[in-house]
């Protein structure tokens, strides 16, 4: 690459930059800028980085609470105390633009990306979970996405020796052609370890450490604020080229160092790579910074200055060093085999200075970079499509003569099927503190050296906040509550990762809008705060945007590991029992999408009280150890709940009868919307039969609706009505079609 002469509008209009933004930077500069000051404006004001359109909004989130102990936007990741002078460090990123143009880099880097976001606060990573959304698996190029961004997560994972231990994975046209790969990671440290990414204390040393730099991932952050075209092969450039061997050199490395105190602060080298890294630091510890490009490691000759500080190689970190411990910092690198090259100083100007041979190619007040970028108050309006479409009610919808084949449909389909093909390519058991696999409602993780574990899980449902983004984020919210609350824990934090389409159209903004609002009345009501996430725009591909898509990564805390549960039935004659209301909702379910060809609403609503009260009783039936098992009902509504509870992942399944004339009072509602309506706020428990008076019992005193369903016995899953069969599969058929579904991935 060779530096223009000159700075041009359409350069300017290139760089992802507005009229009135480049003004903007002229003004506080007093001068033009030139082709590397350009660059790295382009990439700290663009959306990924600046959070220029989504900042006002994010205010609205709880971010304040007895377990947070660094609040969002603070540091790289949220960090909450889970007792015993130990906390967990969590935080969910996106890799969608780059896992649409190379899949398998795009979410291998990914992974190590969000790595780094772990180990740089001092905290040693534990287990990941990803959040995979893709097309149609009727399509060649959605089955190869699938098949490489599964791939690239087990590389990078396995090769990294950190489990991957859940997540989700949701099919639907709306992704077509713009996957969404969400990956969040948990680490742990001790309270008193952590560190900061803030560089402070006048000529302290600033050291590059790490991988070479070479001109892979140039301009990666401007690259994921823009919308992908059909020539994706043009932005391969912007996709990183993973290393997990060397990453896993530097987390050991950094680790290490941070046990020396000889650190002041550290920071990923991950979007903006360079340039991100170094004024963020700077602005953060309210310092400036000097650095000399010639010093950088590369592993590309004749790279230019502008690309030096963009580039978005992997498996760098920049750490600024207490001065006089500069050989400590070396000695701790070489015996991992690492570059540690001192670059440049922390400086007491609070500016950002860059040389290189020829001398200053860039000096810019590094709090403008972070700080200055302009801040939107974007236009909004409701989309037209919510005027056009009806709602339904299940008396328009005629009711299904094959009970039997429904279930087997949705049992089939992708997104409720089992997920055995991809977890079975993760090493969910490395580092022997899983406790509960993949296949649960969420994850358990021992802590070692305490009787603690904790529980997580992913969760979000496009379709309902297409059809109402507030009722849809409050739901995301909840059903991961749930599912934490399924295995025994209590739900403590969230961070997220919040992916939308064009947030310059009104109504993807309004979308926006109002699935935060959703978002933050469930985390103020359910006392799970903020710690933090990601915001993906820009998420359209040519026929237009995704749906919006709110993903919550939910963090439990079991305090004793003896109160757990799982999801599966253990023992013949014990009863089924379902806490929580039913009624005939449909809109927006799976049943009404894959049986009747429909996308319409409303979609069920969530009582934020009422839901809290159910999860709280579940809490304390588990704790009083008076359930065998708990599970959530969600996709695909109470049928296909209780065929997961009959589907051990074990293979040795329990079946299930269920007589629905035991509860009288949800006869009234119509069988289909009984068994495949998705109302909200309900657990299915199985107890021993002594064990159920006392859970009515509380069950009344937390006012939460309880009805006995059922018993396990046998082999077959069957449901009966005033005595009538209506529904009646064995295991084995479920079993069939359960593990069917993702067939298709292996293309």
């Amino acid at each position: 690459m060779k530096e223009p002469g000159k700075i041009t509008p359409d350069l300017v209009k290139a760089h992802g930059l507005t009229e009135e933004e480049y003004e903007k930077i002229k003004d506080t500069l007093g001068r033009e800028p030139n082709f590397t000051e350009l660059g790295i404006f382009s990439v700290m004001w663009s959306e990924h980085c600046s959070y220029k359109s989504s900042k006002p909004l994010l205010r609205l989130f709880p971010t304040s609470g007895k377990n947070i102990l660094i609040k969002a936007g603070e540091e790289n990741a949220g960090v909450v105390d889970i007792g015993d002078g130990l906390c967990v460090v969590m935080k969910m990123e996106s890799h969608n633009h780059p896992s649409a143009v190379e899949p398998f880099q795009g979410a291998s880097t990914g992974v190590g990306g969000i790595l780094r976001d772990i180990f740089t606060m001092g905290a040693r990573p534990i287990a990941l979970l990803d959040s995979l959304r893709f097309g149609p698996l009727d399509n060649g190029r959605n089955r190869y996405l699938l098949s490489s961004v599964v791939g690239g997560i087990a590389a990078y994972g396995n090769c990294m020796g950190i489990p991957t231990v859940g997540g989700e994975i949701c099919f639907d046209e709306t992704y077509e052609g713009n996957p969404l790969v969400n990956v969040m990671c948990v680490g742990v440290a001790r309270r008193n370890s952590l560190v900061r990414a803030r560089a402070t204390g006048a000529r302290n040393p600033v050291f590059y450490v790490g991988a070479d730099t070479g001109r892979d991932g140039l301009g990666g952050a401007s690259f994921a604020s823009r919308e992908l075209t059909e020539e994706l092969d043009k932005d391969r450039p912007a996709v990183q080229i993973g290393d997990p061997f060397k990453e896993k050199l530097l987390l050991e490395a950094c680790l290490e160092l941070l046990n020396t105190g000889a650190v002041v602060g550290m920071q990923d080298m991950g979007a903006a790579g360079l340039t991100c890294s170094t004024s963020e630091t700077a602005s953060r510890g309210h310092s400036g910074m000097r650095v000399d490009l010639s010093l950088v490691p590369r592993r590309e000759e004749g790279m230019i200055p502008y690309e030096v500080m963009l580039s978005e190689s992997q498996e760098r970190m920049l750490v600024i060093v207490t001065r006089g411990k500069e050989r400590e910092a070396r000695r701790v690198f070489d015996k991992w085999d690492l570059h540690a090259v001192p670059i440049g100083e922390v400086t007491g100007d609070e500016y950002l200075t860059v040389l290189d041979d020829a001398g200053g190619v860039a000096q810019v007040p590094a709090r403008f970079l972070t700080e200055g970028a302009p801040v939107y108050t974007r236009e909004e309006r409701k989309p037209e499509y919510l005027r056009k479409i009806k709602d339904v009610s299940i008396s328009t919808i005629p009711e299904p003569q094959d009970y039997d084949g429904v279930l087997k449909v949705l049992v089939a389909s992708p997104s409720i099927c089992s997920k055995r093909w991809v977890y079975e390519q993760y090493d969910h058991m490395v580092r022997t503190d899983t406790v509960l696999r993949p296949g649960a409602d969420a994850a358990l993780i021992r802590i070692k050296g305490t009787q603690k574990a904790i529980a997580l899980s992913c969760d979000g449902n496009g379709r309902y906040c297409f059809l109402d983004p507030y009722e849809g984020g409050k739901i995301a919210v909840a059903e991961a509550a749930r599912n934490v609350v399924c295995v025994g824990a209590e739900p403590i934090a969230i961070t997220n990762c919040l992916n939308f389409g064009n947030p310059t159209k009104p109504h993807v903004f309004w979308q926006f809008r109002r699935c935060v609002e959703g978002m933050a009345d469930a985390c103020r009501i359910l006392n799970t705060p903020v710690t933090g996430g990601n915001v993906s725009f820009y998420n359209e591909n040519p026929k237009g945007a995704i749906d919006p898509t709110p993903v919550v990564g939910m963090l439990g805390l079991v305090e004793k590991m003896s109160f757990s549960c799982t999801p599966w039935f253990k023992r013949e004659g014990d009863l089924i029992v379902l806490l929580g209301e039913c009624t005939e909702e449909i809109g927006g379910s799976e049943y009404l999408g894959l049986i009747h060809g429909l996308k319409m609403g409303p979609i069920p609503r969530v009582d934020l009280e009422k839901e809290r009260a159910v999860q709280n009783t579940c809490l304390e039936l588990i704790r009083a150890r008076l359930v065998s098992s708990s599970h959530d009902c969600s996709e695909g509504g109470l049928a296909v709940a209780l065929a997961e509870c009959c589907m051990s992942d074990s293979g040795m399944g329990s079946g299930a009868v269920v007589e629905l004339e035991a509860s009288p009072e949800i006869l009234k509602i119509r069988m289909d919307a009984l068994l495949f309506g998705e109302t909200q706020s309900r657990i299915l428990v199985s107890c021993r039969p002594r064990n159920l008076p006392r859970i009515e019992r509380l069950a009344r005193q937390n006012k939460v609706a309880c009805w006995r369903l059922g018993v396990v016995r046998g082999n077959r899953l069957t449901v009966r009505r005033i005595k009538r069969r209506v529904l009646d599969v064995s295991l084995e058929e479920l079993e069939e079609n359960w593990g069917k579904g993702l067939s298709g991935g292996d293309d």
